[in-house]
């Protein structure tokens, strides 16, 4: 009798895992895990390729639409100027960065986008700002559209330069918060207060020139921005 019941347990058992019962052998549980692991590793793969693919088409694009052109002019003492322009075309931007024949070197933005000029000197700690006006949307237009690509160095020839001088009265009073600027000048002049300027025919004989700035252009156009403080 109790070899009969012994045979009988063995036949369901076995009945049980023909018939699709749960087979918790270990190498079913192996192979289980394992298939789980290899999904999250793919899917993890996934994700990083895309994010690197993503950050490469990024940078890319912004490649295309920043381009560095080199200026290189004489001032009107014939001692030279040295300046690369950051042109981006994409957001209307061109970048300035001047040096003068005494390794000081100061920076100019000019944000088509907003119509300003912003001027960031080293030997200062402000910024100064003014409007745009039509001859600097000419001058910086070489820039933005012009063969950037094809061309990325000029020389200028002193004997075809056009030189002009231009004062601007720093508005010491207004001082600005920066919170209704533009995101290129906030950036630029970030931990520095901006100034206000406006046009002058020149300052006055107990007004000084504090700094002056010289800007050329590809189109033969050198401009000599100098600064000075108005009375309050």
């Amino acid at each position: 009798m109790v070899r009969c019941w012994k045979r009988s347990e063995n036949r369901l058992e076995e009945a049980q895992r023909t018939d699709g019962g749960p087979d918790t052998s270990p190498r079913s549980h192996f192979s289980h895990k394992a298939f789980w692991l290899s999904l999250s590793a793919l899917l993890l793969f996934v994700i990083v390729a895309l994010g690197l693919a993503g950050h490469i088409g990024l940078s890319q694009l912004h490649s295309q639409s920043l381009q560095i052109v080199r200026i290189t002019a004489s001032d009107q003492y014939g001692a030279p100027i040295n300046q690369s322009a950051a042109v981006d075309q994409q957001n209307d931007l061109v970048t300035l960065v001047v040096t003068s024949s005494t390794n000081q070197t100061s920076t100019v933005l000019f944000d088509v986008r907003h119509g300003l000029i912003c001027y960031k000197p080293v030997d200062q700690d402000s910024c100064f700002l003014r409007t745009m006006e039509q001859p600097d949307y000419d001058n910086v237009k070489s820039l933005l559209r012009g063969s950037t690509h094809e061309q990325s160095r000029f020389q200028l020839s002193g004997n075809e330069t056009q030189r002009q001088t231009e004062f601007l009265g720093v508005l010491a009073a207004s001082q600005e918060t920066g919170s209704s600027l533009g995101e290129p000048v906030r950036t630029l002049c970030k931990n520095r207060s901006v100034h206000w300027t406006r046009r002058t025919d020149g300052p006055s004989k107990q007004r000084l020139v504090y700094f002056c700035i010289d800007i050329c252009f590809p189109s033969n156009i050198c401009v000599s921005v100098c600064f000075y403080y108005l009375p309050e």
